[in-house]
């Protein structure tokens, strides 16, 4: 069955998806002149996703080793077709043939870089060579991503470093990375700067470079007139505000919103805001105790495992989840830019709902095969050196 906190908390999160996208997608039921048909699909999505869920928790999670070899390849291959061919939304191409081939690039990377770190781990910590490796499979994905979805590329990036901290590669090694990373994006900034605005729209990946600086800009000039905003663009971040302003704490209850008519992406990138102004603050904290349980319970299932690779799927896998919901909810709050992530398992999707509650599966996968024993905490991450000391007294 894998473990029951998890399963839980996938029950919780995707109640509270119908019932807020079903609120939320007010504008959707209007363009479309049927109030069922946004939720309808959304509903199939989630069902798809769960079915996902129960097929992928009984699968051994040793079988899941393959979906870098698979995944990797062909998700290069759909990221660099769709920077070409994909269909431009908002100025960017994101989608091809009604997917989003980033949300495959996410996994792949995610696996890859487990599966790397669990071949690599010495006594000491993990093998110099596996930085080398980790940045042959995840750089080439991050870069074709980081063009179109700039917040995606970064997020994945974030959730790479914490892995290879986890996996106890090199301190050294990360901070030379990231000193190098910061580096290049300050020169790429300046260079922008200088040069004239319709110059850097030409320039190869910088054709969204004057809409990732007009977010930034927004973010911190600090206005709060409605009036002063596109209503298309920058007035979601206003009617964000409203929204958990007018919810008074204790919230209108579901389905009583009012700034879901002004926010265009009430159902997707700013349901926080909407769950806050329906549910107040109680209902945003289950929101939030709901992801850190995720996260704490697959901390507990990872110390658990005997081998090395499960351990490092299912914290990388929950990483990602985990780190893309505290980025919705500040931007809902107003704590960081507009960035266009989704709240996971929540925000009504398509590629990236299903895809998500395939993470979900494959976390259940690896806590039905963790052994149910006590790890020592003896290391940055206690599961990998537990399978390795436990080999070590069999033989």
């Amino acid at each position: 069955m894998g473990d029951r906190v998890i399963w839980v908390v996938f029950f919780f999160l995707c109640c509270i998806s119908l019932v807020e996208v079903f609120s939320a997608a007010s504008t959707l039921a209007y363009r479309s002149g049927n109030i069922w048909l946004p939720i309808g699909r959304h509903a199939f999505n989630l069902a798809l996703g769960t079915v996902a869920v129960i097929v992928l928790h009984k699968v051994p999670c040793r079988m899941f080793k393959a979906i870098p070899i698979i995944l990797v390849p062909t998700s290069i291959l759909l990221l660099i077709v769709t920077m070409f061919l994909g269909a431009e939304v908002n100025g960017s191409r994101r989608w091809m043939a009604g997917f989003q081939p980033s949300e495959f690039g996410k996994l792949a990377v995610v696996t890859a870089v487990a599966l790397i770190l669990s071949r690599m781990q010495r006594e000491d910590g993990a093998d110099p060579r596996a930085f080398k490796y980790i940045l042959y499979v995840s750089a080439p994905i991050c870069l074709l991503i980081m063009p179109e979805n700039f917040s995606t590329a970064m997020l994945l990036f974030g959730v790479v470093i914490l892995m290879m901290f986890i996996g106890r590669v090199s301190l050294v090694q990360i901070g030379k990375l990231i000193g190098v990373c910061l580096l290049a994006g300050a020169s790429v900034v300046a260079i922008a700067l200088v040069l004239p605005k319709k110059v850097v729209a030409e320039l190869p990946g910088l054709h969204r470079f004057p809409t990732w600086m007009s977010r930034i800009n927004t973010h911190t000039d600090g206005e709060d007139d409605p009036n002063l905003f596109d209503i298309d663009k920058k007035a979601q971040i206003a009617h964000a505000n409203i929204a958990i302003a007018s919810s008074n704490g204790i919230g209108k209850m579901p389905g009583n919103s009012v700034e879901r008519d002004f926010l265009s992406q009430a159902f997707s990138d700013f349901i926080f805001a909407i769950i806050i102004e329906e549910m107040g603050l109680w209902g945003a904290a289950i929101v939030v105790i709901l992801y850190v349980f995720l996260l704490f319970r697959a901390g507990r299932i990872s110390s658990r495992c005997e081998r090395n690779f499960p351990p490092f799927l299912a914290m990388g896998l929950t990483l990602l989840l985990v780190s893309q919901a505290v980025l919705n909810m500040m931007v809902a709050v107003g704590l960081f830019p507009v960035t266009g992530q989704p709240l996971p398992l929540i925000s009504r999707g398509g590629t990236s709902t299903i895809i998500n509650c395939c993470y979900i599966g494959m976390i259940l996968s690896v806590s039905r095969y963790a052994r149910q024993v006590s790890a020592p905490q003896n290391t940055r991450f206690d599961g990998p050196m537990d399978g390795i000391a436990r080999e070590e007294e069999k033989a």
